[in-house]
């Protein structure tokens, strides 16, 4: 089961790396005009809607990107199956085709089908549409539906896949939420505890995307709290109105950085320059912004005990910032913009103590999140179980990585004895027919840094980071 946490964690590398960057510009559209979100300023409404054309469509991403990495060939009749199979369930089960199903009007419909088109929702349709791939993509059918054979058939049996688990779907995802919403209800009335309890299921439910049932309850006026609302309109009381925003930005803004430093630090020596590129990008979005999705959807599924601690450090934050009465509140997310925004609001109260309580949640998330990894070994960015070995030299052009290709393919038998080929960071992961059919030597004339023979018919060749180049000229060379 970790292991298929793991394979899911590193499919979303590819859509996670995207999301910094809009975060980033959304950020800085929003600290132009906070109030007007681009109404006011036409740079502010460019920068607001480049950067959510993206955000807001993160559960589309995660489909493609789920479905394309979990693939077996990494096929892009794979990604389109991912993108296939959340359009289904998110039709199926929208606002409208939910009330023509129930023949009810639409403002009768649970409201759980306003977030169907959640991560969660966006991961298990990359999941469906991987294990259809891996499944059906080397079907024959019969001559006279030949043309659905293979890969074709791929997205066709996925759509009627998502069709059953949209039926599930329809009975189950309002029970879910409208139980979440209750629960949300039942603990705001425990003062600091429930901020506390909030915070905590707030983060833990950031994968499913039911997060959105519980900021119901405590942020808008679903059980009469309203606590954005109130807070910036300045109606409501000064220490408690805000409270169930003000522990987020010691997280966002400290405590969640500080952890990608943590797994920077941690990260293997020949991988750090690798890990840092997105964890940078993604502590400074959380800290900047408050969109901590790239940084969390990082390890999330590759270390989610980790991620575990991550939801109690930040149950933590809130239930002390209630505590002590600090407040501050955000309309777009906890972050440095939305702090400068709102610190000098009536409600605030005492903000610059969440600053504070920010460098204390900082270190203990940095020396927490460094020695957990270390203790059990956890699988964060840069600490794969793909590990980076020696780089080949430098062979740049299309052509070199031809040759290398050639030689490398006719080492391992050609299409004789080849029955799969595949790559992770930086090894091709070959399946052969027969073992002594395979030419080390001729393999290792390339300059690769070494072979690993793992089975009766498996053998990994050692490429190093260019190794998706060579994969591409191998799979070329096996279609001619």
């Amino acid at each position: 089961m970790m292991k298929y946490l793991q394979s899911i964690g590193r499919s979303l590398m590819l859509p996670v790396a995207v999301l910094p960057a809009a975060a980033i510009l959304m950020g800085i559209g929003y600290w132009i005009d906070p109030t007007g979100w681009g109404a006011d300023n036409a740079a502010a409404a460019f920068l607001i809607k480049a950067g959510s054309s993206i955000i807001d469509n993160m559960a589309i991403l995660f489909a493609v990107g789920v479905a394309l990495g979990m693939s077996k060939d990494k096929d892009g009749s794979a990604a389109l199956s991912g993108l296939v199979a959340y359009l289904v369930v998110t039709t199926l089960l929208s606002t409208d085709s939910v009330a023509m199903l129930q023949g009810t009007d639409p403002e009768n419909v649970n409201a759980a089908f306003e977030k169907i088109g959640n991560q969660f929702v966006g991961i298990l349709s990359g999941i469906v549409a991987s294990i259809m791939y891996n499944r059906f993509s080397h079907v024959q059918l019969h001559d006279a539906l030949a043309f659905f054979s293979g890969k074709r058939l791929v997205p066709i049996m996925t759509a009627v896949s998502m069709l059953v688990i949209s039926g599930i779907l329809f009975f189950v995802w309002p029970v879910i939420f409208t139980g979440l919403v209750s629960f949300g209800t039942a603990i705001s009335k425990l003062d600091f505890v429930g901020a506390g309890l909030y915070g905590f299921f707030n983060r833990l439910l950031i994968p499913t995307g039911l997060h959105h049932a519980l900021n119901s309850v405590f942020w808008f006026d679903v059980a009469g709290i309203n606590d954005i609302g109130n807070f910036w309109a300045g109606t409501g009381e000064k220490g408690v109105t805000g409270m169930y925003q003000a522990g987020f930005f010691p997280v966002m803004m400290f405590g969640l950085p500080a952890a990608a430093l943590a797994m920077y630090h941690t990260a293997k020596t020949k991988r750090k320059k690798q890990a840092a590129s997105l964890l940078l990008a993604a502590g400074f979005a959380s800290f900047f912004t408050g969109v901590t999705e790239p940084l969390e959807f990082s390890f999330m599924f590759l270390a989610p005990a980790l991620y575990v601690v991550h939801a109690a450090l930040t149950g933590l934050s809130l239930a002390v910032a209630s505590f002590f009465h600090w407040t501050a509140g955000f309309g777009f997310s906890a972050g440095m913009v939305d702090f400068v925004l709102s610190s000098r609001l009536p409600l605030a109260n005492m903000p610059y103590m969440l600053l504070i309580q920010g460098l204390v949640v900082g270190l203990i998330y940095y020396v927490l999140f460094r020695f957990l990894i270390r203790k059990f070994n956890l699988k964060t960015p840069g600490r794969e179980d793909e590990p980076i070995d020696a780089v080949v030299a430098d062979t740049e052009s299309a052509s070199e990585f031809e040759h290398m290709a050639k030689v490398i393919y006719d080492g391992l038998g050609g299409d004789a004895n080849v029955t799969s080929v595949d790559n992770c960071v930086t090894r091709l992961r070959v399946e052969v027919k027969e073992m002594d059919m395979v030419d080390q030597s001729k393999i290792k004339s390339t300059g690769v840094p070494g072979i690993h023979i793992v089975g009766p018919q498996s053998i990994q060749v050692i490429v190093g980071t260019k190794v998706q180049f060579v994969a591409d000229e191998i799979a070329r060379i096996r279609k001619k």
